[in-house]
């Protein structure tokens, strides 16, 4: 477990902040009909931002570490 931490650090770390981002995101500015798929409910927003989050740093440290 503490491998994969170290080895995906930045990845998990991405899909923290993404998950948080999502969170926000719904408060503020969320779906006031309730038809969106994505932001009408937070748990939607969360998991959709921290997926998000998740493969957007990982690409970035992936592209870092290929220098």
């Amino acid at each position: 477990m503490k491998k994969f931490i170290q080895t995906n650090f930045w990845q998990i770390l991405g899909g923290l902040f993404g998950g948080i981002a999502g969170y926000f995101y719904w408060r503020d500015i969320g779906c006031s009909t309730g038809t969106c798929p994505i932001t009408s409910k937070p748990m939607n927003s969360i998991i959709y931002f921290a997926v998000l989050g998740y493969l957007m740093i990982g690409t970035i440290a992936k592209a870092r570490v290929k220098r």
